[in-house]
C-alpha cells in the first residue's frame, strides 16, 4: 500500500501544478479537494468505460431509470468506500498533510433530491452497480436545488443552495450527447406508410437539454467493480435557450424561461408560471432521456425489432409518466411503425412504480394547458384514452362511472397515474400495505381489470452508505462478531441478533451510541456556529448531552407525516414536568430536520408552532434541564448521516394507510435506533421481521380502522379535545398566547388550532387523526420512557432490531425488480475489456490507485 500511497500522493501534486498552477503546499482547501478527487476519479474511469463497452459488447438488456430526483449526498467518502480504498486514501492525506474529515466536508451534498423519492432513486443505483445489472440512471441537474432552508425565528426562509458554486470533479458534461426538445407549435396532420395519422411541428420552441453525467461506483472487494451512469439535463449551460428577442422587447420573464427550466426542483406551482415550468420540466426529463436511449439502442441495432427485449424504463412515480406517449411519437412519427407496433412496444418496456396513496399528491395536469405545450403528446393522450375506454367498455359493459373514474382524461385534467398504470405492463408498490390499498382502494378498478399488472417490491436501503460509511465505529461492532459479508449479502446481517443478549456487546452498543450522540452534538455546533454564529451559551440553552433519550423525527414536514402529534405530545410532557418536576425521570432531547415545500403554508406553520414550542421549553428553567427541543436547519444527506447514528427513537407516526413505506425507518433500525410507530407502510414488514417480541412501541389505529371511519365520517376531534384534560390543555395552548410573542405566531397557531377542530373551508377538520392516535402515543411514549431506564434492556432490543432489518436491503429489492419486473441478468465488466482499457490507460501513466489482479 506505500508504494501506491506514495504515487497516489505525486499525481494529487501533478494535478495541482497542470491544471492549477498550484504545489501542494499552498493549494487552498477547494483546489486540493478538487485535484484530489480528479486524481482518483482517473481510476473509476476506467472501469466506467470497461463496464459500457461491456453492456454494448453483451448486447444486455438494459434498465433506464428515470425519476425526477435523486439525493446521492456527498460522493467522495462513498466513492471511496465502495472501492474499498478508506485506509490508502487516509494514508495518502497523510503523507500531503490534509485532514481526512476536512477533505469530505468540502464536498456540498448533490443538490438534486428533496426527501425519500430521490434518496431511494440513489439507493436503488448503488445497489443496480453493486449487483453488476446493466442500467442507465437519467434525473435532472437542477442548478439550485429545490432551496436551501434558514429558519429565521420559526419562519422557513428558502435560500438558493449553490452546490454548483464551485465545479463539481464528479460529474462530467457531454457536449456530444447533447439533445433538443421542442414545446409549443402547430401539430400539422400527415399520414405515415400504414395511413395512420402522425403530427409534424411547425413554430415550436426547441430547447438545448445538455448532459453531465455522474458515475455510481458498485461496492466490490476487487478491482472489478462496476460503475453505472447516471446523466444529469441541463438547460443552463445552453445559450440559445435564451430568447435574445422576447428580452429586448421587454418580456423578461419569458425570455429566460426555457434556460431556467433546470434552475431548481419542484418550482412552486401555485401561480401559472410554476405549473409551465413544472410540465416543461418532466417533459424535458422525459424527450431528452428517450432520445438517448433510442440512441443507445440504435448504437447495436439497425431496427426496432428487439428494442421490446432489449429496453426497459421504469417510471419512478408520475412525474416521467410523458415516457408513454412520447415514445408512441418516436416509434410512430420518427420511425414509421405502426400505432399497434408502438404500443405493443411502449407497454412492454414500460413499468411504474406508485410512491403515494394521497390522491391529492397523483399528478394531474390541465388538458389545455397540456395541449398548449406539448400539442403532438396531448393528441396521443387522447388517442390512447379513447382506445382504453373501449376497453373498459367491452369487459365492463354498462358501466360508465367506472369509464368515467379510469379514464385518462376527465373533468378539463389529464390524470398521470392512470396513464402511467395503462401504458406499463407492471405497475409496484413499495410495500406490502401499500400494494394491497392499491389494489383494494386506491386503484381498485384498474386491479379488476388487469389483476396480473400489480405486483409488489418493498423498498429497502443500501447497508454500504447507511451503516458500513455513515457509522464505521458501529459497522466495526458488527464486522468483530459476524464477519462483513453483510456488506454484499445483508441476510447475513440477521446473525447479529445472537449477540443481543451478550452483556459485553450490549455495553459495547452503547458506548458506541454515545460516541455518535457526541459527533451529533458537534456537528449541531459547527452548523450553528456558520449559519448564525452562535456561541456556547446558545448550545447549553438548546441541547442536551448524551445520558438523554436521543428522540428523532427527521423527515419531508406534510401533515400525514404528524410532525404536529409529536409537537403536541411535547406540549404535554412540558405541562406534565412543569406540574410535578419529577413526573419524568427521563431526559429528552427531541429533534426534527426537514423542509416544507415552499408553497405549503399549513406545513410553514407547523415549523412555526415546532420553533415557538423549543422556545418556551428551553428557556424555561422547569424545564430546561429535563426537555430540549431542537430543529436541524437544512436537513440533508450529509446530516442525515451523522443524526441517524445518534439516534434512540426513532418517530414514523404518519396515518396508517398513507406512508407507502419509508425508507428512514429502515435507516434508524439499522443503526440501532428502536421504532415509536403505527402499523403503517413498511413498519409493518419490519415489526414482523423483528417479532413482536422485540418491536415494543408500536401505537394508534390500523389502516383498516382509518379506512372505515372516513367511510362513516364518523370522526369528530371535538369529542377527543373535551374528554381528554391533557390533549384539550395542549391545544388550547396553541391560542391562550403562552406561546406566541407576535401576530404572525398568532396567526400560524390558530390556523394549526383550526386544522385541528374545525377544519379549513371545504376540509375536513384533524384530516389526519392526530388527536385520534394522540393518548395511544402518549401512552406508548410512557413505555418508552420506562425501557430506557434499563440501558442493557434498551440494547437487547436494539440490537435484535438491526438483526430484523436484514430484508430491508436495496440489494433485495433492486433482486426482486430484476426479477418480477424488469427481467434483467447480471452483467459483470467483461474481464477482457478491462484488461484492454487498463492496458491503454497505462501505456501512458503508471501511477496506480487501487491494485488491479495482475
Amino acid at each position: 500500500m506505500e508504494f501506491q500511497a506514495q504515487t497516489f500522493a505525486q499525481k494529487v501534486r501533478h494535478y495541482l501544478i497542470t491544471t492549477m498552477g498550484r504545489t501542494a503546499d499552498e493549494a487552498n482547501l477547494e483546489e486540493f479537494y478538487r485535484a484530489f478527487c480528479t486524481s482518483l476519479r482517473e481510476e473509476i474511469m476506467i472501469n466506467w468505460t470497461a463496464t459500457m463497452h461491456t453492456f454494448i459488447k453483451q448486447k444486455s438488456r438494459m434498465l433506464y431509470y428515470l425519476s425526477m430526483e435523486y439525493m446521492p449526498g456527498r460522493l467522495f467518502g462513498n466513492n471511496i468506500t465502495n472501492v474499498s480504498a478508506v485506509d490508502l486514501i487516509k494514508r495518502v492525506l497523510q503523507i500531503l498533510g490534509r485532514d481526512f474529515s476536512t477533505l469530505i466536508s468540502m464536498e456540498p451534498d448533490i443538490g438534486i433530491g428533496n426527501g425519500g423519492l430521490g434518496r431511494l432513486a440513489s439507493c436503488f443505483m448503488d445497489s443496480l452497480a453493486t449487483l453488476q445489472y446493466p442500467a442507465f440512471g437519467y434525473g435532472m441537474r437542477y442548478h439550485y436545488g429545490i432551496f436551501e432552508q434558514e429558519l429565521m425565528c420559526g419562519v422557513q426562509v428558502e435560500r438558493p443552495d449553490c452546490w454548483l458554486l464551485n465545479q463539481n470533479p464528479w460529474e462530467f458534461r457531454r457536449d456530444t450527447h447533447a439533445v433538443n426538445v421542442r414545446f409549443g407549435g402547430n401539430p400539422i396532420e400527415r399520414k405515415n406508410s400504414h395511413n395512420e395519422t402522425v403530427y409534424d411541428l411547425l413554430d415550436y420552441d426547441e430547447v438545448r437539454a445538455l448532459p453531465y453525467d455522474l458515475p455510481i461506483i458498485g461496492y466490490s472487494h476487487d478491482p472489478n467493480f462496476s460503475v453505472l451512469t447516471l446523466r444529469l439535463w441541463s438547460t443552463k449551460e445552453s445559450p440559445r435557450n435564451f430568447q435574445l428577442q422576447r428580452y429586448n422587447a421587454g418580456e423578461i420573464g419569458q425570455a429566460s424561461e426555457n434556460t431556467s427550466l433546470t434552475d431548481v426542483l419542484y418550482p412552486n406551482d401555485n401561480h401559472e408560471a410554476g405549473k409551465r415550468i413544472r410540465l416543461k420540466q418532466e417533459f424535458l426529463l422525459v424527450s431528452a432521456s428517450l432520445q438517448d436511449i433510442i440512441r443507445h439502442y440504435r448504437e447495436k441495432h439497425d431496427t426496432f425489432n428487439e428494442f421490446p427485449d432489449k429496453v426497459r424504463i421504469q417510471i419512478n412515480d408520475t412525474h416521467p409518466a410523458l415516457v408513454i406517449p412520447e415514445l408512441m411519437r418516436i416509434l410512430t412519427q420518427e420511425n414509421d411503425l405502426s400505432f399497434m407496433q408502438a404500443w405493443n412496444i411502449t407497454r412492454t418496456c414500460c413499468g411504474y412504480t406508485n410512491h403515494t396513496v394521497l390522491k391529492e399528491a397523483l399528478e394531474e395536469w390541465n388538458a389545455a394547458r397540456m395541449s398548449e405545450l406539448l400539442p403532438r403528446q396531448f393528441r396521443l393522450i387522447e388517442h390512447l384514452n379513447g382506445q382504453f375506454c373501449s376497453e373498459i367498455r367491452t369487459k365492463f359493459p354498462g358501466d360508465e362511472a367506472r369509464v368515467r373514474q379510469m379514464s385518462i382524461i376527465e373533468g378539463g385534467q389529464v390524470r398521470m397515474a392512470n396513464l402511467a398504470i395503462y401504458g406499463s405492463h407492471k405497475v409496484n408498490g413499495v410495500a406490502r400495505l401499500h400494494t394491497e390499498i392499491l389494489k383494494s382502494s386506491l386503484f381498485k378498478n384498474f386491479y379488476e381489470l388487469d389483476t396480473d399488472k400489480f405486483v409488489n417490491v418493498t423498498n429497502g436501503v443500501t447497508q454500504r452508505r447507511w451503516l458500513l460509511y455513515c457509522n464505521p465505529k458501529l459497522a466495526h461492532f458488527v464486522e468483530k462478531r459476524i464477519g462483513n459479508g453483510w456488506i454484499t449479502d445483508f441476510s447475513q446481517f440477521r446473525k447479529i441478533g445472537d449477540f443481543a443478549a451478550d452483556p459485553e456487546s450490549q455495553q459495547e452498543f452503547l458506548c458506541i451510541k454515545k460516541e455518535n450522540k457526541l459527533r451529533f452534538l458537534d456537528m449541531i455546533r459547527k452548523d450553528m456556529q456558520e449559519r448564525h454564529g452562535t456561541t456556547e451559551e446558545f448550545m447549553q440553552h438548546h441541547i442536551l448531552g448524551a445520558e438523554a433519550i436521543y428522540d428523532v423525527q427527521i423527515k419531508r414536514i406534510h401533515e400525514y407525516k404528524r410532525q404536529l402529534m409529536k409537537a403536541l405530545h411535547l406540549l404535554m410532557l412540558y405541562h406534565e414536568v412543569k406540574d410535578n418536576p419529577q413526573t419524568h425521570r427521563v431526559k429528552r432531547f427531541a429533534i426534527f430536520g426537514g423542509k416544507a415545500a415552499p408553497g405549503y403554508k399549513v406545513a410553514k406553520n407547523i415549523i412555526r408552532l415546532i420553533y415557538c414550542l423549543a422556545r418556551k421549553i428551553n428557556h424555561d428553567p422547569a424545564t430546561a434541564h429535563q426537555m430540549k427541543v431542537f430543529y436541524v436547519e437544512n436537513y440533508n444527506v450529509s446530516k442525515a448521516e451523522v443524526i441517524i447514528p445518534a439516534a434512540d427513537l426513532s418517530e414514523q407516526i404518519s396515518t396508517a394507510g398513507m406512508e407507502a413505506s419509508g425508507t428512514g425507518n429502515m435507516k434508524f433500525s439499522i443503526n440501532g435506533a428502536l421504532t415509536i410507530c403505527t402499523d403503517d407502510g413498511a413498519n409493518v414488514e419490519m415489526r414482523e421481521s423483528v417479532t413482536d417480541e422485540w418491536w415494543p412501541f408500536l401505537f394508534g389505529a390500523s389502516a383498516d380502522e382509518n379506512i372505515e371511519m372516513k367511510k362513516k365520517h364518523n370522526y369528530n376531534p371535538l369529542d377527543i379535545y373535551a374528554s381528554k384534560k391533557p390533549i384539550k390543555r395542549a391545544i388550547d395552548a396553541l391560542i391562550d398566547g403562552s406561546l406566541t410573542e407576535n401576530d404572525a405566531e398568532v396567526e400560524a397557531l390558530s390556523n394549526v388550532h383550526q386544522s385541528l377542530l374545525e377544519g379549513p373551508p371545504g376540509i375536513i377538520a384533524d384530516r389526519f387523526f392526530v388527536l385520534n392516535d394522540l393518548m395511544s402515543y402518549y401512552e406508548t411514549q410512557k413505555r418508552v420512557e420506562e425501557l430506557y431506564t434499563n440501558p442493557s434492556k434498551w440494547a437487547e432490543y436494539a440490537i435484535h432490531n438491526m438483526a430484523g432489518m436484514a430484508p430491508f436491503s436495496a440489494d433485495v429489492s433492486i433482486d426482486n425488480y430484476a426479477k418480477k419486473i424488469w427481467g434483467l441478468e447480471h452483467c459483470p465488466p467483461d474481464l477482457d475489456e478491462l484488461h484492454r482499457v487498463r492496458e491503454e490507460y497505462s501505456k501512458h501513466d503508471r501511477c496506480r490507485v487501487i491494485p488491479n489482479d495482475q
